[in-house]
């Protein structure tokens, strides 16, 4: 009801017809599908050059944020054929085809069918097995807030110095903080999940009240959770310039590090972030310019583990047990089964 007639809009060289363009998905802003599609086609550039090539999952709400939504790894029957795929494999062994945009059309296409959030591998289609970002996910544990985020944020800027790495900052759409490194494709995902450890032990060391490495959610205490599980293959980040299914429509929102301190993530939204593109472009869009080396890194893990005995930590519960993981039991069990 009310969700009017099918449209067609043009993104980029295409046209892409929206149906029930005026279905309401974000209820307390009142935005509807068409708003979302058109704020894709305003970011355009943007969010291509975070999804380009690489499979993406779909993060999909086809009636509103406040109806049922699901993950879509698979690329759906319709796929366009202007849009390729490429077959990834999961840690159980078992494969899927997911859609890798090459164009801003694929984006549009995709918000037809209720897509928010894309979710891209760090990986590109024509080599799936050596990511080429690394991706380091600073997460508010309860009693912390985006302020504490930013303040780890930047101690986590010079430690990537100290690395000789840069790092591109975003919000999240919540009160966490993104930073991604684009590196040279030469490492595995195990190789690179090491790489996010050692990143994150370094930080904990910096700031031991304030960041922890904790898988365990009762050891974590109030600080900022590093997620190095989020490099660990199949585990993805919300991509810059992507719909967060909260009641404001907020938007994942690149920054440059002199912006993080006066940034309000609540200020980065469908409506706000096509004017910003349009004064500012893409903030990050010099990423690609640039591929660091991990060597650095990983010789730090390699004296962590000999010198102080720091080896892997746990894998998330879905995944098989992984060489060299350490127990995969919460703390407090473990005391109480011994």
């Amino acid at each position: 009801m009310g969700a009017g007639a099918a449209v067609e809009l043009t993104a980029g060289e295409r046209t892409v017809r929206l149906s029930s363009p005026d279905r309401v998905l974000f209820p307390e802003r009142g935005f509807t599908k068409r708003d979302v599609a058109e704020y894709f086609i305003a970011v355009g550039g943007g969010i291509l050059r975070a999804l380009r090539d690489r499979p993406t999952t779909l993060e999909r709400y086809p009636e509103s944020i406040e109806g049922e939504h699901f993950y879509q790894k698979r690329a759906p029957k319709n796929l366009p054929d202007w849009t390729p795929t490429a077959t990834i494999a999961f840690p159980s062994g078992r494969t899927a085809d997911e859609m890798c945009p090459t164009e801003v059309a694929a984006v549009v296409w995709a918000a037809q069918y209720g897509t928010l959030t894309f979710h891209p591998w760090p990986v590109r289609r024509d080599d799936l097995d050596h990511p080429d970002e690394l991706r380091l996910d600073l997460d508010p544990q309860p009693g912390t807030d985006y302020a504490d985020a930013v303040r780890a944020a930047h101690e986590l800027r010079d430690l990537l110095d100290g690395f000789g790495l840069r790092g591109w900052p975003k919000t999240s759409g919540g009160r966490g903080i993104h930073v991604f490194v684009p590196i040279t494709p030469r490492w595995t995902f195990t190789e690179v999940r090491r790489a996010a450890i050692t990143c994150g032990r370094a930080l904990e060391r910096r700031m031991p009240d304030a960041v922890t490495t904790a898988w365990w959610k009762e050891e974590r205490g109030e600080r900022i959770f590093v997620d190095y599980n989020q490099t660990a293959r199949d585990r993805t980040i919300a991509s810059a310039y992507s719909v967060r299914a909260r009641p404001h429509a907020p938007v994942s929102a690149p920054l440059s590090w002199d912006e993080l301190d006066d940034a309000v993530p609540r200020d980065f939204d469908v409506a706000t972030m096509p004017e910003r593109f349009a004064r500012l472009g893409d903030v990050h869009r010099d990423m690609d310019e640039h591929a660091f080396s991990l060597d650095a890194v990983l010789e730090q893990a390699d004296r962590d583990e000999r010198d102080h005995g720091h080896g892997d930590l746990p894998y998330p519960p879905e995944y098989p047990k992984m060489p060299g993981e350490p127990k995969r039991v919460q703390p407090s069990r473990a005391r109480h089964d011994d």
